[in-house]
């Protein structure tokens, strides 16, 4: 009977070969990524430059941490909210919010309408146009991650809802500085419209920076106040849609804003560490749109769809015409 006999050593030659033939993939992706994430925490950057960075990244190497950013993006914009109330004032807010509000309320339920009627002109599902409206409406992606699930949507229109505002928050961060210097917008004015017509709170912030600190109050404050419309219009949306049983995701960290602006308002030493809290808000804030930038990849953006697509545009544009007309003429 014969011994079977081990194979021979250099067998396994070939897989060291194969390993140092073919790299890991993913360095190249992994610097870039990086280098952009780096140059954000740098005085040199700002919130288009982060989000254009981002864009970049995606449709050129590609995010190679998907998961983490997306995981991220939401937690570092509410701690960077919260940041930037320690530099704000509580009188100052309180004045925004009240001019603010009229306006709120108005352009919220007027955009909740016309998405309905556009979406049944597009023949677009119920669903699909109610977190589209919703998101225009309110607070972009916070709003449609807090309907979605009371309505029972399903992931794919998720998905489309959530690329159709991320897309237009974009093309906002880059147009609205712009237009609002073209039409000799003040601080005040620029910090108002910004609340009213774009949709998520980071692109607002940073459009709001963008343009000045007075217009940062302003749209920071005002677009928060609007945010927690989200918890009526989700009870409201659970009533239409005749659902029982859904739990309404209520935006907290909007209250971490309202204490760090008392802080800064009410007790003196906050003062000192106010203005680095501030400060490394702004970074995170950076960050966040660098992040946001990075999911856009080519695929994401080809999954809205042109009726989808063109129901967001219809509603933003909208939005953003009469509320800087009414702005103008008030």
């Amino acid at each position: 009977m014969k011994a079977t006999l081990p194979a021979p050593p250099r067998a396994a030659a070939p897989a060291a070969v194969a390993t140092i033939a073919h790299p890991d993939k993913q360095w190249l992706p992994r610097t870039v990524f990086a280098v952009f994430l780096v140059f954000c925490l740098t005085p040199w950057a700002s919130p288009p430059v982060a989000l254009a960075l981002g864009l970049v990244l995606a449709q050129t190497v590609g995010n190679p941490f998907p998961a983490f950013t997306k995981k991220y993006t939401a937690r570092l914009l509410q701690y960077s909210v919260i940041g930037l109330g320690f530099g704000m004032n509580a009188y100052s807010a309180v004045q925004a919010g009240r001019q603010g509000i009229l306006f709120t309320v108005c352009s919220i339920f007027g955009t909740l309408l016309l998405g309905y009627v556009a979406g049944r002109w597009l023949k677009l599902g119920r669903h699909l146009t109610h977190l589209i409206s919703c998101g225009t409406a309110i607070c972009g992606g916070s709003a449609i991650a807090a309907v979605g699930p009371v309505v029972r949507a399903k992931d794919e229109e998720m998905s489309v809802a959530l690329a159709t505002v991320f897309v237009l928050n974009a093309l906002a961060l880059f147009l609205f500085p712009a237009i609002g210097h073209a039409f000799n917008l003040s601080q005040q004015q620029f910090g108002l419209w910004c609340a009213i017509a774009i949709h998520d709170t980071s692109s607002v912030v940073g459009a709001a920076a963008a343009y000045g600190k007075e217009a940062l109050d302003i749209a920071t404050t005002v677009k928060l106040a609007r945010a927690l419309w989200i918890i009526p219009v989700a009870l409201g949306t659970a009533l239409a849609f005749r659902q029982k049983d859904v739990k309404v995701k209520i935006p907290w960290f909007i209250l971490g804003f309202i204490g760090a602006m008392l802080l800064n308002t009410y007790v003196p030493a906050t003062h000192y560490v106010g203005p680095w809290l501030v400060q490394v808000a702004r970074l995170g804030l950076t960050v966040t749109l660098f992040f946001i930038g990075a999911g856009l990849s080519l695929n994401a953006i080809k999954s809205v769809g042109a009726k989808p697509f063109g129901l967001g545009v219809l509603l933003w544009v909208v939005i953003s015409s009469v509320s800087l007309y009414v702005i103008l003429h008030t």
